[in-house]
């Protein structure tokens, strides 16, 4: 509940409310929200884009364009409603953890632990940019945030709440290993995992893949019965019991032909084999069995296999989403970042692995990935390689500030190392991925709706329309109107409607759909003008196809 619901109530209906609350037990989210310098510039300017010519990448015209939108994500957010509404497939973001440790900003001012309204500004933060991905995400879509202790509860009421995704939605809360060693300065217990929040926005309608033993990177080593039982794991074979059993206590020739006991070479108290001799016997025939020697000592070993049990049997090979432990500690993505930039940019950033994992769990070659968070451009590096493994056509939608030149000398550079190719640490020449990338920067003009602001407003817009069709590629530029393409579709914009013969005639020998947009003062849609070629095209009015949806998540 906001603090806004009652800010046009009298002092007389404000103290019966009050009385009313207190009488209420309340289940959910309560904070006080906090205006944001970012959503009210909304009130007064309408965000827009603007394309970067000098930094496009083509690489394949025939492979899917890709995007990066250097600005605040409010704003991106906010012009992907018109251009992406309903289109995204997955939404990952990795927010700020608002630990106090000077990484959450607000309203250009730090968020520190001192901060009486810390979280508060957080919940405020996050809540309105989730309200506008929600709209971006398809009916089988889904979303995954990465969070730590510090918000995670509050982020799960928040995302609970029925007017924002709901708890039928929930899918699962993934336990992720962040570290690798103990932190030594931890002051009572080291905490070495953060979590990955998934919601669907329809789950009765969510696919996701399912998780196997075989996505469990434990499993490392391979022997002649890889394409039978899978790659596979060792245990040791004795252990420590508080369930001794004299039965399971017996010696095992090594192959020097030594006696080994449980516990080692003489035996440990209430020491243990975990097999019997006749499972042992099974074992060693069915290569289950393996020995190893450290310092004239031999330990003894069984395989746990993916695909089969310890009795040849085939196994169920799908485990829970929430007992996987997704083994991506975040050095893994420190030394991604320093084998392209030959050096240590950014502190932590997400492992390309983790992305990966999250995006393959929806089966669709063709998904668009949304990071409105997009930092230093993992996300990027991770569709690109998957693309690249199995020949897929997914597309990338990168959104980030530049809040320490974090866009224009980490995240762009690192996209176009990967799409080109590079040099990494070691001067070994890492072949590009391939890919193509458009880079768009926020822009405004004047909230007023006057002629002028609308016509304005018409001609700004014109990357907007490209990137919500998907036509990139320049036919025709003329004063009064312009046609772009893709491979199998047009989109022609008119800015003047006496230029609409001009438009026909030029249109007419071109084979081809073509999505059609007039500028109108109204909502007036000239479907008479365009009676002759209804076949050919699709028509609507602008701007007031935009300016409905900014008044509806502007209001």
């Amino acid at each position: 509940m906001k603090n806004n619901d009652y800010q046009n109530y009298s002092k007389a209906e404000l103290i019966k409310e009050i009385k009313r609350l207190k009488k209420w037990k309340k289940y959910g989210l309560v904070w006080e929200e906090k205006p944001e310098d970012v959503v009210e510039l909304c009130k007064d300017k309408l965000p827009v884009v603007k394309e970067i010519k000098n930094k496009a990448i083509v690489t394949d015209k025939d492979k899917p364009v890709n995007l990066l939108i250097e600005g605040d994500n409010y704003h991106t957010l906010s012009v992907l409603n018109y251009t992406h509404e309903k289109k995204v497939d997955v939404i990952y973001i990795d927010p700020p953890y608002n630990t106090g440790n000077k990484e959450f900003v607000f309203n250009d001012k730090i968020v520190d632990l001192e901060d009486g309204y810390r979280h508060t500004k957080w919940i405020s933060f996050i809540e309105s940019r989730l309200r506008l991905a929600k709209n971006l995400i398809k009916e089988r879509g889904v979303i995954f945030i990465s969070i730590d202790d510090n918000e995670v509860a509050q982020l799960k009421l928040l995302m609970d709440d029925p007017s924002l995704f709901g708890v039928n939605n929930f899918v699962a809360i993934f336990l992720r290993k962040s570290g690798i060693a103990p932190r030594i300065d931890a002051k009572h217990i080291s905490v070495e995992h953060d979590y990955v929040v998934c919601y669907a926005r329809n789950k009765t309608l969510l696919k996701l893949a399912k998780v196997s033993m075989a996505d469990d990177t434990s499993y490392k080593d391979e022997d002649e019965f890889v394409e039978i039982r899978g790659r596979y794991k060792l245990n040791k074979l004795d252990r420590g019991s508080i369930h001794y059993s004299k039965s399971l206590v017996y010696p095992i020739k090594s192959p020097e032909d030594t006696l080994i006991w449980p516990g080692g070479k003489k035996g440990r108290k209430n020491w243990t084999w975990r097999w019997s001799k006749d499972k042992v016997k099974w074992g060693l025939k069915n290569k289950y069995i393996v020995f190893k020697k450290n310092k004239n000592k031999w330990g003894i070993y069984f395989k746990q296999y993916q695909f089969v049990d310890n009795k040849s049997n085939p196994i169920e090979r799908v485990i829970p989403y929430k007992s996987i432990i997704l083994d991506f500690p975040n050095e893994q993505g420190n030394k991604e970042l320093e084998n392209i930039f030959h050096r240590r940019v950014f502190d932590y950033p997400k492992p390309v692995g983790l992305i990966k994992y999250l995006v393959n769990l929806i089966e669709n070659r063709n998904a668009t990935i949304l990071d409105f968070m997009a930092g230093t451009g993992t996300t990027a590096q991770a569709v690109l390689e998957l693309n690249r493994e199995d020949d897929g056509n997914r597309q990338f939608i990168l959104c980030t500030n530049n809040e320490n030149n974090i866009c224009t000398d980490i995240c762009y550079p690192r996209v176009k190392k990967v799409i080109e190719g590079y040099r990494d640490s070691k001067s070994r020449k890492i072949e590009g991925l391939g890919g193509n990338l458009k880079y768009f920067k926020t822009d405004f003009v004047d909230a007023e709706p006057t002629d002028k602001n609308k016509k304005k407003l018409t001609e700004q817009a014109t990357e907007m329309l490209c990137i919500k069709e998907g036509t990139f590629e320049s036919v025709l530029n003329r004063k009064h109107f312009e046609i772009f393409k893709n491979s199998n579709h047009y989109t022609g914009i008119i800015f003047d409607q006496l230029a609409i013969p001009e438009f026909k005639k030029a249109i007419k020998d071109i084979k081809g759909k073509f999505s059609v947009y007039v500028f109108s003062l109204s909502d007036e849609t000239f479907d008479e003008e365009f009676a002759d070629v209804k076949q050919k095209i699709k028509l609507s009015p602008i701007p007031e196809a935009i300016l409905r949806v900014y008044r509806r998540i502007f209001r």
